[in-house]
């Protein structure tokens, strides 16, 4: 099978919907951010499947990664990887509380909430988002489609304009190794630009 002419179509694609970012609206969520990081706040983050994954590994890069190499670090927090209290959260309470359950009572000023759903419209991200801006924190949304109500919701946004869910969470996972790249060069070398970041894994 030659599968060569799928391949093209599909990364011709996603070439194009890269250049179309709105890099407005990436540049304010990625000062949203550092603003937290500076305060000392925590930032939450969280998606369902796929944007899971996605949500996983920004804690890593950035918890990692970057602050493996500064005095001051990040401090993200990845509400979806505590298996057991989400298990419970789900059974006892119900899914759609498994985000916003572990923020009662513990979210700061000085915090952030980071919601990735593709559709926008995943309840249980909605749900948290819609409690931390009750309690006066700022949220950025990173969706694909039309954004769903999770764009409507939020702050700051990191949208993919794509009616297809693969090439969105592509792009979603992009704009974290583009944050952990810029953020390191920023932090460690004191420069926006470059690719030296020092990666070993």
């Amino acid at each position: 099978m030659d599968f060569k002419p799928a391949i093209k179509e599909y990364y011709s694609r996603e070439m194009k919907i890269i250049e179309n970012l709105n890099l407005d609206e990436l540049n304010v969520a990625m000062n949203a951010i550092y603003e937290a990081y500076n305060k000392g706040g925590t930032i939450y983050v969280c998606g369902n499947g796929g944007s899971a994954a996605t949500a996983s590994h920004m804690q890593n890069d950035f918890n990692k990664g970057i602050s493996e190499f500064v005095d001051k670090k990040f401090n993200f927090y990845c509400l979806n990887d505590n298996v057991s209290t989400m298990m419970a959260v789900a059974n006892d309470i119900g899914y759609e509380e498994i985000f916003r359950f572990p923020l009662t009572g513990k979210i700061k000023k000085a915090d952030l909430f980071i919601g990735i759903s593709g559709s926008g419209n995943s309840k249980n991200v909605l749900n948290a988002a819609e409690y931390a801006k009750e309690q006066g924190i700022k949220v950025i949304g990173i969706t694909g489609y039309s954004g769903g109500k999770l764009k409507e919701l939020a702050d700051y946004h990191m949208h993919v304009d794509e009616n297809d869910m693969q090439i969105t969470e592509d792009i979603h996972m992009t704009f974290d190794h583009m944050m952990m790249k810029i953020f390191y060069n920023f932090l460690v070398n004191n420069q926006i630009s470059g690719n030296n970041i020092n990666d070993k894994h």
